[in-house]
């Protein structure tokens, strides 16, 4: 757990499902892109050779068409340099072109894994996630579509560029290789004053997008108790050291960038200045004043412009190395053997569970077993483990010791997809999503026969409830089931945790928003998950969510107090006058 706490702070990317890496990481993902990468280097080359065209057109101007003053040979150099150009044109572009679709493909490949890491982060770091792999493959696709790389791609022919300069003349040489060692320190320069400010820069954003965030989910709350002042102080700190920190490495990348410029411009005069001493000696030709002042010029531009992009290389670089280890620390599902559908039991053993960036368990020495047709209701003060409990049996939270069995075989035997629809949950928080009343009932499985949906909605007593509104089941309800009360986003909750009838159904604090008419609606739906050979586990506080229980299990600071038949738990509890009041009954009026 601390391991994926202390990568999860960093990062990391796989693959999605037929894209031939998946539960790979992302050199997987690159590797697949190695003949687009061959190809980008092999038009870099011809790129940089046809960058050669200027200086020796030039040359060639100088030396051959002013002494013979010969209007054809000016002709068909002229044509033959635009030619050249032109050509040198669109193999930029496809250079270009080709670094952005492999931008994509990076992203489509991955786009599976990091959708799960989004899920599985807060479910293995407490306050982790935040949609952190989606902002690190996005630098990371934004830097290949941009100009830094083709920097990158170019520098290798550096040393080319400078052998040419030299056999025009060794001095020259000498004075572009000074050149290029000075702009080379300087992006040595720029990669040591820039990372830090840089990475956290990147920390800075991450906290400020955080606190948005939870200022959206709890809008309500801060301007019904005037906490916006404190929420927004707090804002403006995060943000003015985010600006700082970009503001500084802003300053270290335009300044390094403004001083190679100069240096380079700086060179090229001291290249003609150079090679007019060698006119002067008589060493050299007038062409090759300006055919090296260019050729020096384009020797160094790539120099140049990766110190203009150091910022985006380093911010793609931290990116890459943070969804890296993030793939690694939480990998993909391995393929495992299928199992038929649990019909029998629940039993957890020896459970104990460890919330997610915590140290302390919350839950210990859990011990119980639940046959098919039975329903155990949790009860116990707050703090005493039952919403951990809950997450434990579905599997949200792993067992640090212990085991949850399904018909004999753990959870982690089960794989995902195939468990999932074998178990319904509803959370103390209530979550619903952007669509319909139906596509929520259903979980958003495509083709989702119209019965079956109607089935579960029925059976969670909300069928009329929902044919009331003037849409009826296609009524979109908006982000987060904006559009309907907490009472009707609970009651289409339980409907989706019964949708196909799954053989464990566990209910988190149920009844929390529930009038009368939902909690005999609810315990409606526990006697007929029983009734068809379904198990039930309630969570409750509210003693009217247990009236369809046979069995109770008590908590207390994370330890199993007492589990059995409803009434030889909860009896002995009343004479002692325990916490736990008695079921009472109150009629309705009429009734």
């Amino acid at each position: 757990m601390s391991s994926i706490q202390a990568n999860a702070s960093v990062g990391t990317g796989a693959s999605a499902p037929g894209s031939g890496v998946r539960g790979a990481g992302l050199a997987a993902a690159l590797g697949e892109c190695r003949w687009a990468l061959a190809g980008i280097g092999l038009f870099s080359g011809l790129i940089n050779i046809l960058m050669l065209t200027g200086s020796l057109f030039m040359l060639e101007v100088y030396d051959r068409v002013l002494p013979s003053r010969s209007m054809p040979t000016l002709v068909a150099l002229s044509i033959l340099a635009a030619s050249l150009f032109l050509f040198q044109a669109g193999l930029d572009i496809v250079r270009s072109r080709l670094l952005a679709r492999i931008g994509n493909h990076l992203d489509r490949s991955l786009s599976a894994r990091v959708f799960d890491l989004v899920i599985e982060l807060p479910l293995r770091v407490r306050g982790g996630g935040e949609a952190q792999p989606v902002r690190e493959i996005e630098t990371i696709r934004g830097f290949l579509s941009g100009a830094g790389p083709t920097a990158f791609f170019d520098l290798p022919w550096l040393p080319v560029y400078l052998a040419i300069c030299y056999a025009f003349h060794p001095l020259i040489g000498f004075t572009a290789i000074g050149g290029a060692l000075v702009l080379t320190a300087l992006a040595l320069g720029t990669e040591f004053l820039a990372r830090r400010p840089v990475r956290a820069a990147a920390a800075d954003a991450g906290r400020r997008h955080r606190l948005a965030a939870a200022a959206l989910r709890n809008a309500e709350v801060l301007v019904a108790m005037e906490m916006t002042g404190a929420l927004r102080r707090r804002w403006i700190a995060a943000s003015d050291s985010h600006l700082d920190h970009q503001a500084r490495a802003a300053d270290v990348v335009s300044g390094f960038g403004a001083l190679g410029r100069v240096l380079r411009m700086m060179l090229q005069s001291a290249v003609l200045a150079v090679g007019a001493y060698l006119v002067i000696q008589g060493e050299a030709s007038a062409g090759l004043i300006i055919a090296s002042s260019i050729l020096t010029g384009r020797a160094l531009a790539p120099v140049d412009l990766a110190i203009a992009n150091w910022r985006g290389f380093i911010g793609a670089r931290q990116s890459w190395q943070r969804l890296s280890r993030l793939l690694e620390a939480l990998p993909a599902e391995s393929a495992t053997t299928a199992l038929p559908p649990p019909r029998n039991a629940l039993a957890v053993e020896a459970l104990t569970v460890v919330p997610p960036s915590a140290q302390v368990p919350a839950l210990t020495g859990i011990q119980f077993t639940v046959k098919a047709g039975s329903a155990v209701g949790v009860i116990g003060p707050s703090a005493s483990g039952k919403s951990t409990l809950a997450r434990a049996l579905v599997g949200v939270w792993p067992a640090a010791r212990g085991h949850v069995r399904l018909d004999g075989a753990t959870l982690e035997q089960w794989p995902r997809g195939t468990l999932g629809p074998h178990i319904g949950y509803l959370p103390q928080d209530v979550e619903l999503f952007d669509g319909t009343i139906a596509e929520n009932i259903a979980r958003f499985e495509p083709d989702a026969p119209s019965e079956t949906v109607i089935e579960a909605a029925k059976a969670a007593g909300v069928h009329d409830m929902i044919v009331a509104f003037p849409k009826g089941y296609d009524t979109p309800i908006g982000e987060q089931g904006a559009q309907l009360s907490a009472g009707q986003r609970q009651r289409i909750a339980l409907a989706r945790a019964l949708f196909r009838d799954p053989f464990l159904v566990v209910l988190d604090e149920p009844n929390s928003n529930l009038d009368a008419e939902g909690d005999e609606a609810l315990a409606k739906a526990i006697l007929g998950v029983r009734a068809r050979g379904g198990i039930v586990i309630v969570v409750a506080h509210r003693m009217a969510a247990l009236g369809a229980v046979d069995q109770v299990l008590v908590l207390a600071r994370g330890s199993q107090q007492a589990f059995g038949p409803t009434d030889e738990v909860l009896k002995p509890k009343r004479r002692e006058g325990a916490a736990t009041p008695p079921l009472k009954i109150i009629p309705q009026a009429g009734g």
